[in-house]
C-alpha cells in the first residue's frame, strides 16, 4: 500500500483574528505530483509556510514521513527531506551560478546549513547546470539572473539536498515560454527519480501536464481533492478559482 509521505491534519493559521487556514486535511502519497490551486489569498502560500517550517500551526499538526514536524525548525525539516522553492527567489549578487550551486547559497533557503556537510564537486556542479539549462550562465551573478533562471537555480539548490518532497511556489510564474516546457521535463524526471511534488501554480496548462491530482482550496477551506481533468465539473472550483462558467471553456 502506498505510503502517506504527508499528512497535513487539521491544519488551522490565523493571524490576529484573521484565520488564513481553517481545518485543512491533506495526504500526500509518496510519488505524487500533487497541484495546489485556488485564488489568490485562499491560503496556499501560507500553508506552503507551515508545512515547510516557515509558519507555525494555530492548531492541528503536520506529519511527514511518519514524524511529526509541526513544530519543528526549518533546517531540521529540510534535513528530514522536506524543502520549498519561493515564488521570488533571492539569489546573491556577486556570486556566480556556478558559486551559488557548488556553496549552496540563497536567501530564505531554510536549508542552507545542510551544504556544510554536504560532498558536492564540480562534476555535481556541471551536471546540475546542464540539467537545468543553466550551463551558459554558470559565470553570470546569479543575482543578474532573469525570473525563471532564477526559479531553475532554486530547484537546482533544492535538489542538492537529497529531498523526498519538494513543495514549489508557483515556479512559472513570470517564467518565459521557452523555459517553461523545460520546467516540465525537468519536473518530470525529478518526479521519475522518487521525489514527491507539491505544486502551487495558476497555469492550469501546467497542473494538467504534471499533476496527477488536484487540491483546490477556497477562503481557507479545502473544497475540492480530484484529478485535474475532474475540475471543471465541481461548480465551486469553477466559481472559486476558474472564473465562473463562462470561463469553463478554457480548461477544458
Amino acid at each position: 500500500m502506498p505510503e502517506n509521505l504527508l499528512h497535513i491534519a487539521d491544519v488551522s493559521k490565523s493571524f490576529g483574528e484573521n484565520q488564513v487556514l481553517k481545518g485543512i486535511d491533506i495526504k500526500v502519497t509518496a510519488g505524487e505530483v500533487v497541484g495546489l490551486l485556488g485564488p489568490n489569498g485562499c491560503g496556499k502560500s501560507t500553508l506552503l509556510n507551515v508545512i515547510s517550517g516557515f509558519s507555525r500551526a494555530s492548531a492541528g499538526s503536520v506529519i511527514f514521513a511518519g514524524e511529526e514536524i509541526t513544530s519543528t525548525a526549518v533546517d531540521r525539516i529540510a534535513r528530514k527531506g522536506l524543502v520549498r522553492t519561493f515564488q521570488l527567489p533571492s539569489m546573491p549578487r556577486r556570486m556566480t551560478v556556478a558559486d551559488v550551486l557548488q556553496a549552496g547559497k540563497a536567501d530564505g533557503s531554510g536549508f542552507r546549513s545542510l551544504f556544510k556537510r554536504s560532498c558536492f564537486d564540480a562534476r555535481d556542479v556541471e551536471r546540475l547546470l546542464g540539467e537545468l539549462a543553466l550551463d551558459h550562465v554558470r559565470d553570470l551573478p546569479a543575482g543578474s539572473l532573469s525570473g525563471g533562471q532564477k526559479k531553475l537555480l532554486s530547484i537546482a539548490l533544492a535538489l542538492r539536498t537529497n529531498p523526498r518532497l519538494i513543495c514549489l511556489d508557483e515556479p512559472t510564474a513570470g517564467v518565459h515560454p521557452s523555459l517553461r516546457q523545460h520546467m516540465v521535463q525537468l519536473l518530470r524526471r525529478v518526479n521519475a527519480q522518487g521525489v514527491t511534488l507539491l505544486i502551487i501554480e495558476h497555469d492550469m496548462h501546467f497542473i494538467r501536464e504534471l499533476c496527477g491530482r488536484c487540491v483546490v482550496l477556497d477562503r481557507g477551506k479545502v473544497i475540492a481533492d480530484c484529478a485535474p481533468a475532474d475540475l471543471t465539473l465541481n461548480s465551486s472550483v469553477v466559481e472559486a478559482y476558474l472564473g465562473g462558467a463562462r470561463d469553463k471553456r478554457a480548461y477544458a
